[in-house]
């Protein structure tokens, strides 16, 4: 029986900015999934202890039978208020078609599923990232991007990454914004919105090994940061709750940087 009306569902919602983004939103009835069912079981009963109305379920985001039993489950809850998309993979996997298709074909296949308990007022929010940014348009790949689903996009797009897992993730983030321009007329037919956010250097666990690994071109992004400072998960949970308020209600089809202004620095060093 549908009960609970405004519902937030989290993908990632294991993850360092899920996580955050779920504590941003302790006033309404959450919904979590992530592919580890034991990091989401932890997460839930972690939320659950200090207050929250927080259930969840593990979904493979690649699998369209896992995403309709996400849809199901969350359907049987009540009313969407608000899709957030945070599950993805970093260019570190060194897997072209991984990065591919978990960023941006997943997302696209998330999308054409929560699009159907879309009602009025509902928002999709999909992390994209600043790197899609150094992405210029293109109509040789744009297509592709906004199409990730058609038999010839990944081999198009992969043509223009030299075979550079990193480059991938750059254009398949690319991808996750021209979904939102793609997706908003319909969207828009059932008085919802779609939109993109784009972090920057945000020190979750995966951002940290990375500084681990890579200390001096972190140091030299830091740096290059305007405000002298990597981002925290709350930098971008409190933008995506801005973005899913009724606040926002006219902030549609675009993208949000949420990076400290470094981008356009990056830009010029290349």
């Amino acid at each position: 029986m549908k009960v609970q009306k405004n519902l937030i569902v989290i993908t990632g919602g294991a993850g360092g900015i899920g996580q955050v983004c779920a504590r941003a939103f302790k006033n309404h009835p959450l919904i979590l999934t992530d592919y580890s069912q034991e990091r989401l079981n932890e997460t839930v009963e972690k939320l659950s202890k200090e207050g929250f109305n927080v259930s969840g379920i593990a979904c493979d985001i690649t699998s369209k039978k896992d995403i309709e039993k996400l849809t199901e489950f969350v359907a049987d809850k009540g009313a969407l208020k608000a899709f957030i998309h945070t599950a993805g993979v970093s260019g570190t996997v060194k897997d072209l078609h991984k990065v591919y298709t978990i960023d941006l074909v997943a997302t696209e296949l998330l999308v054409d599923a929560f699009y159907k308990l879309a009602v009025k007022d509902s928002v999709a929010i999909l992390l994209s990232s600043m790197m899609a940014h150094t992405v210029p348009a293109n109509k040789d790949y744009d297509e592709a991007l906004a199409n990730p689903q058609a038999p010839e996009s990944f081999d198009t797009v992969s043509e223009f990454v030299n075979n550079n897992s990193d480059l991938m993730y750059n254009f398949a983030k690319r991808g996750v914004q021209l979904l939102t321009i793609k997706n908003a007329d319909k969207w828009g037919e059932k008085g919802a919105r779609i939109v993109s956010v784009s972090p920057g250097v945000i020190e979750t666990p995966m951002a940290l090994k990375a500084a681990e690994e890579h200390p001096e071109r972190m140091e030299m992004i830091k740096q290059a940061t305007p405000l002298k400072r990597n981002g925290q998960p709350e930098d971008v949970a409190e933008v995506i709750r801005f973005l899913a308020s009724d606040a926002a209600r006219f902030i549609n089809s675009t993208d949000i940087l949420v990076d400290g202004g470094v981008i356009h620095n990056i830009k010029k060093m290349k």
